[in-house]
């Protein structure tokens, strides 16, 4: 099976493609899911500016940067714990929607 974005190949229980983040199904269920915000951007974010909560203001989760901000991302520890949810595709926006495409769409 090949996803109808990008092309590449993905196996036939994928509900996004691995390589752009589309979903498979063009139904609504599964676009509701996915943030049109960019793991990219947060991911390049959090690794820089991660102990400021640039990338929490980047999503949306304002109440969550200030935290980070106060104290420092928890001394680079919750930042490097965000980085790593984020390059796992598991990060979240503040609509609880995930962010899965690596680009802007």
């Amino acid at each position: 099976m090949y996803c109808k974005k990008c092309g590449a190949e993905i196996s036939e229980n994928a509900q996004f493609c691995p390589v752009c983040g589309a979903p498979v199904n063009d139904s609504i269920e599964s676009t509701k899911q996915t943030s049109r915000k960019s793991r990219l951007v947060a991911a390049i974010l959090c690794w820089f500016f991660g102990c400021f909560g640039v990338h929490k203001f980047y999503v949306g989760r304002v109440g969550a940067g200030i935290a980070m901000l106060l104290t420092l991302g928890g001394l680079g520890i919750w930042a490097f714990v965000d980085f790593i949810i984020i390059l796992c595709g598991n990060y979240k926006d503040k609509d609880g929607k995930v962010l899965l495409t690596w680009l802007d769409q």
